[in-house]
């Protein structure tokens, strides 16, 4: 092996796609991200924000967290290239732990052309995950080992095409959204999602031969919040969500509309 060439995880568990399976949603971007439930369904996103800084595309979009369910992050190559992938959750890099700045020299997945790969877990040895699910920050994986709270409630995919190959199609830059200022950091509060260390289930991965590129040329932001925050930051609209049987207000009894004003004396 050549002098310089990093070892990386291969996508575990990665499935083969055949050009036919792009037809399937993911084609509108290069490299797409989907959180998925166990069952299969995909959960409920609102976008923000999609532009570009400098060569790297950027898209960041809110999702609905479900308290205690496990969720897995899918990602599909729509390319002809072969590429590394940092994915981070809650700040941390989902194959060593370490805290994730997305760069190029941390552990990655790789993916074939056309190939999609699902990652449903922290990487704890070569055959082994620990499952992500929906948790309070209290008991997530980056409070409870680290005391991480930096990144609370983001799943951050950062994408690299690999050296000596042509330069992925750049896309139209596109606004959905204001790009908002940071903000001052939150302290960590119940009402606020974060990721668990779960059960442990079988991933066989190997290590393959990955150059990466300095940059990256695309990332996808995902922040998830439990529904009842995306409620109070106007994200979601809902009102008239309340308890049909507990909320409504005392009083009595009201005449039917046929016979309003008429008193029954016996």
């Amino acid at each position: 092996m050549k002098k310089g060439i990093c070892l990386f995880l291969a996508a575990a568990l990665s499935l083969a796609a055949s050009a036919a399976a792009s037809a399937s949603g993911w084609h509108r971007e290069n490299v797409e991200v989907k959180v998925l439930s166990d069952r299969g369904s995909r959960f409920h996103t609102l976008p923000h924000q999609d532009y570009l800084s400098g060569k790297t595309h950027v898209l960041k979009q809110y999702l609905e967290a479900r308290k205690g369910e496990n969720y897995q992050v899918a990602l599909r190559n729509n390319t002809a290239y072969r590429i590394g992938v940092v994915i981070a959750v809650d700040g941390r890099n989902i194959i060593s732990g370490k805290k994730s700045h997305l760069r190029h020299n941390e552990s990655m997945y790789v993916l074939n052309p056309y190939e999609q790969g699902v990652y449903g877990g922290w990487r704890t040895g070569d055959n082994t995950v620990h499952r992500f699910y929906f948790t309070d920050p209290g008991d997530s994986y980056a409070v409870r080992t680290f005391g991480d709270e930096s990144a609370m409630g983001v799943i951050a995919v950062s994408v690299f095409q690999e050296k000596g190959q042509r330069p992925l199609p750049g896309g139209k830059q596109r606004s959905l959204g204001k790009r908002g200022d940071n903000g001052a950091p939150e302290s960590l509060a119940e009402d606020r999602a974060g990721t668990g260390f779960g059960d442990r289930t079988y991933s066989p991965s190997v290590k393959v031969a990955f150059k990466p590129e300095y940059r990256p040329v695309q990332k996808i932001l995902v922040k998830y919040e439990w529904r009842e925050q995306l409620c109070r930051m106007g994200l979601l609209s809902c009102r008239g969500e309340g308890n049909r049987l507990w909320d409504d207000g005392e009083g009595y009894a009201p005449y039917p509309p046929d016979s309003l004003g008429r008193l029954s004396i016996e």
